[in-house]
């Protein structure tokens, strides 16, 4: 009980245990864990150096990976990863100030799919991409992977679904959850095309 005391006590390092859980085979330099997590040097340097002496994480010269012989590590990833910890309506929320969204599908990861085309789908008029990048770097952050995802604006969305395009058919012949829907974008009217 000692060790899960020490480590449920901060959002950085449920972050920084989320990066490592959902990339278990791969290795990160300090400079990797801050960019991925979004969180300050100093706070991952503390964080890692607690990991690394509970056992959760090794460290290789200046090399951190996931230990897999952690004692926890199955308790661990039910609990932060098989587990859902996103907020849907944050995301929908973050998302609409990009611009006019008609459609937001999450898939993948999301919905613990592995074999997704793309976790995310985002339709819409007037989407500034370099916005939706930076809600979708922040959310990669709390989630501790990278995210696919693919962005359409109304029109090409539509002429894609009506052609019968492989990527938007994957997307919606697939496990998926509808997080916005705009009337004119009904579940009838996408399944009918």
């Amino acid at each position: 009980m000692e060790i899960l005391g020490k480590i449920l006590n901060s959002q950085a390092r449920v972050k920084i245990m989320r990066l490592f859980l959902l990339n278990k085979g791969k290795n990160f330099k300090l400079a990797d864990v801050v960019k991925r997590s979004r969180v300050n040097v100093a706070i991952v340097r503390k964080e890692l150096k607690l990991l690394a002496i509970v056992g959760f994480i090794k460290k290789h010269n200046l090399d951190f990976s996931f230990n897999y012989s952690f004692k926890y590590a199955g308790e661990f990833e039910e609990l932060l990863i098989s587990s859902d910890t996103v907020n849907k309506e944050e995301i929908a929320t973050n998302l609409k100030k990009t611009g006019k969204i008609k459609l937001l599908l999450i898939s993948g990861i999301f919905i613990k799919n592995r074999d997704s085309r793309v976790d995310m789908l985002i339709v819409g008029d007037r989407i500034k991409r370099s916005k939706v990048e930076e809600e979708i770097r922040k959310l990669e952050a709390e989630i501790g992977t990278e995210l696919s995802y693919a962005v359409f604006d109304t029109k090409e969305f539509a002429y894609r679904l009506s052609m019968y395009d492989k990527l938007v058919r994957d997307i919606l012949d697939f496990p998926h959850e509808v997080i916005l829907q705009a009337k004119e974008l009904s579940t009838q009217a996408l399944k009918k095309v």
